[in-house]
């Protein structure tokens, strides 16, 4: 532990005779704890330096200097009292320690638990000794916090060294496959784990079982689940939401039928799977029994999560009244993902009226928020409505959220953005995809313009629609990929119904299958229709 810390004229010089220690990690956090974290939150609200210093000195006082929660919001309030030498002193400080592995870990765990991953990265780098589990922390870290690049890199570091990875980190990494749908790489990750002889848990089955039906490959994902032992819940539940994904209800429900007949107990998370299920299909009278199934047979009782999935069923099969009756009648307080839920809904069934009522109960609205009430109003032909939206909207600095996509080609992730210059072939990828529209115009593809904010000209809305982020992604996969090859593409944001139809027309010209991962689920495209038969 720090021996002293001397302040004078508001710098400080610290003195170090010993190692330091991290077993305050495992105390509970305390009321002075928390006080502490409380005033330095105001201090980098409002920068005040002399304070800052104050409850530096307290946190050494009271045996708090190895607190990951505490250390880095006091390097911030440092950065914000523009005393970033100090930060820089202290940050060395921490990355500087010669304490055990043990310690260490504990520490980078800490850290990548409340998010300070660069901190982290830094203690991880200065370690002069490191062990599997220092690893994992970092590995499992960056998969938490959604760099799963990054996992990715450092998963492939580590293979560089003599330390192997275990199950923990196998079960990360492949988790890290699953969110990029990078299925090139899972399929390496999962023959490196049989080279390697991993023995499969339930863990790592129901990781495998995520992973290829979040990269597209649901015949892959079932062959596992009939392989694996199957008795934890949680292998059954990866399948049956898979199958949701990719908006297989019928098979999603025989799944849980075959579940019942083992004698597996469903849990929480196995009803929310079978109702969005059923919501992805329109199978609104199977959601409902599985909603009072989960009550009155299983003593379930539903959390949010449960009234959301019965509020989208409700929602996408157009009973907008009875979603709302649902969220109004709701024992919980409904959070404003339901809300907008309900309002997405709304701008499908182009319900203007519900909409303004939503967005009234909306408390902080977000960017998705307005731009959903803007394309309601846009699709309902009410132009004013739609351009006081707009008005509020700039007013308040709010941007529509940026399309993003990616495709995975010879193991390498590229990413776009919509109206993307920046991969280093865009005059090609721009060559492609214009190519591809002229194509598609002679085969009747008209552009959806009405959800393009009407502030511009008839021709600029097409030319907006033109460069979304999954036709820049779709170009690119042509341009690099063999005739009659599978594209697999992920969005980060509800492909858009121009982009739908717009593929639709792609697959049947060129007699290819097109799958795309929005975030709400899986669309596989082929011979001029969709899987997910246009109900999504």
């Amino acid at each position: 532990m720090f021996d002293r810390w001397t302040f004078s004229s508001h710098k400080f010089r610290i003195h170090s005779s010993q190692a330091l220690k991290v077993i305050f990690l495992l105390v509970l956090i305390s009321s002075d704890d928390q006080k502490l974290f409380s005033i330095l939150e105001s201090c980098k609200l409002s920068p005040n330096f002399r304070t800052a210093v104050t409850v530096h000195s307290k946190i050494i006082k009271h045996g708090y200097e190895m607190y990951p929660l505490l250390l880095s919001m006091l390097i911030k309030v440092y950065v914000a009292c523009e005393k970033s030498s100090l930060a820089r002193q202290l940050l060395t400080e921490i990355c500087s320690f010669n304490s055990d592995v043990v310690s260490a870990n504990l520490l980078i765990g800490s850290l990548m638990k409340i998010g300070e991953i660069d901190i982290a990265k830094k203690v991880f780098s200065a370690l002069p000794a490191r062990d599997v589990v220092t690893w994992n922390s970092m590995i499992g870290g960056y998969v938490k916090n959604g760099f799963f690049l990054e996992a990715m890199d450092m998963f492939k570091e580590m293979l560089g060294t003599k330390i192997e990875p275990d199950g923990f980190t196998f079960a990360s990494i492949i988790n890290a496959c699953s969110r990029l749908g990078a299925l090139d790489h899972g399929k390496w990750v999962h023959g490196l784990m049989i080279e390697k002889k991993i023995e499969l848990n339930n863990i790592l089955s129901s990781a495998l079982v995520d992973m290829y039906s979040r990269c597209g490959r649901i015949e892959a994902a079932k062959s596992i689940f009939d392989a694996v032992q199957r008795t934890d819940v949680s292998i059954w539940n990866a399948m049956i939401n898979g199958l949701a994904m990719h908006g297989l209800a019928v098979d999603a429900i025989l799944i849980f039928s075959a579940l019942e007949r083992e004698n597996i107990s469903p849990d929480p998370l196995t009803f929310i799977g079978i109702i969005t299920a059923c919501s992805h299909c329109g199978f609104v009278e199977q959601g409902r029994k599985y909603f009072n199934l989960m009550r009155k047979k299983y003593s379930i009782q539903p959390q949010l999560e449960h009234y959301g999935a019965m509020v989208d069923l409700f929602a996408r099969g157009g009973s907008l009244e009875e979603a709302y009756a649902m969220i109004k009648e709701m024992p919980i307080e409904p959070d404003v993902v339901i809300w907008r839920t309900l309002l997405s809904a709304c701008r499908t069934h182009k319900n203007s009226k519900l909409g303004e009522v939503i967005v009234e109960k909306i408390k902080h609205l977000g960017s998705g928020d307005y731009v959903l009430l803007s394309n309601i109003y846009c699709s309902t032909k009410k132009w004013d409505n739609a351009e006081t939206v707009r008005h509020t909207m700039n007013k308040k600095g709010i941007q529509k959220s940026i399309g993003k996509s990616w495709v995975e080609l010879h193991g390498t992730i590229h990413r776009f953005k919509a109206g993307d210059r920046s991969h280093t072939e865009t005059e090609a990828i721009y060559t492609v995809l214009e190519a591809l529209i002229r194509r598609s115009r002679m085969e009747g593809y008209v552009s959806v313009r009405d959800l393009v904010l009407m502030d511009i000209s008839e021709e600029e809305k097409e030319e907006n629609l033109n460069y979304h982020s999954e036709k820049l992604a779709l170009a690119f996969a042509i341009l690099k990929s063999s005739p009659g090859t599978e594209i697999l593409i992920s969005k980060n944001l509800r492909t858009c119904l121009d982009c739908h139809g717009w593929i639709k027309i792609v697959s049947r010209v060129l007699h290819r299958v097109i799958t795309v991962r929005d975030r709400i689920r899986f669309h596989r495209f082929g011979k001029g229709s969709c899987s997910c038969g246009d109900y999504w």
